[in-house]
């Protein structure tokens, strides 16, 4: 039986992401890169010691952890289980999206809705379809949650793909928030989304969890898991 003490600290922990502030910055994290604590403070435009304010106090409640090269302090996201934690409440937001105000906002939000890495694996209308290519092929079993095949196995050694050891699932299903179906997370998910990016198959968005891939990744994609990039469009 939970205690008083527990049920404190779960209502302390739900307190520090009430906060639209601390909110923002830990959605930002979500790309996976560590932050400055001054990049921080714009994209959650607030001043700098406001924002100083709220990242101690998520450092000390352990979702995000600090390291200091010289003048500059970095943050990211204390790891996968606060990165899940994250999501899990982001897919609690429920109704429609925001309407985009300019063709900036609009611009982004598609980029973002097509293709972007959620933590340390790919989101977005790609992730979902890696998934469920992934999953036609036989690399993936979804009859009882996802579940990494021996098939699926061979194929992440022949493509070259090392999955970490790691103190978390192998494989492990994340329901998109945009698109509304699972895409792969895990050690498996954050492996192949770093050999795709290391590869050359994915380029990274400035200041955005999105990502393009390119024509080196256009080839892999077909060739590997019978992916049209083209043919990768978000969910209306």
């Amino acid at each position: 039986m939970d205690t008083p003490l527990s049920a404190r600290r779960l209502a302390d922990t739900a307190a520090l992401l009430a906060d639209p502030t601390r909110a923002a910055i830990c959605l930002a994290l979500l790309d996976g890169r560590a932050w400055t604590a001054g990049e921080l403070a714009r994209h959650a435009a607030v001043a700098a010691p406001t924002a100083t304010g709220h990242l101690n106090r998520l450092v000390a409640a352990g979702l995000l952890a600090e390291e200091r090269q010289g003048r500059h302090r970095y943050l990211r996201l204390a790891g996968p289980t606060a990165a899940e934690l994250v999501e899990v409440l982001a897919q609690f937001t429920g109704g429609p999206p925001p309407v985009a105000t300019s063709l900036r906002a609009a611009r982004q939000s598609g980029e973002l809705a097509r293709a972007r890495t959620c933590y340390d694996h790919l989101a977005g209308a790609l992730g979902v379809t890696v998934t469920e290519a992934m999953t036609a092929r036989g690399l993936l079993d979804d009859r009882h949650g996802l579940a990494l095949t021996p098939a699926g196995a061979d194929w992440l050694a022949a493509t070259g793909i090392t999955v970490a050891p790691a103190r978390r699932a192998a494989v492990r299903g994340c329901l998109d928030f945009t698109e509304r179906r699972p895409h792969l997370a895990g050690a498996v998910g954050a492996a192949l989304c770093a050999h795709a990016l290391t590869a050359g198959w994915l380029e990274r968005r400035p200041d955005s969890r999105a990502v393009r891939v390119t024509a080196t990744g256009e080839r892999a994609l077909h060739d590997l898991l019978g992916v049209r990039w083209a043919d990768v469009r978000p969910a209306r």
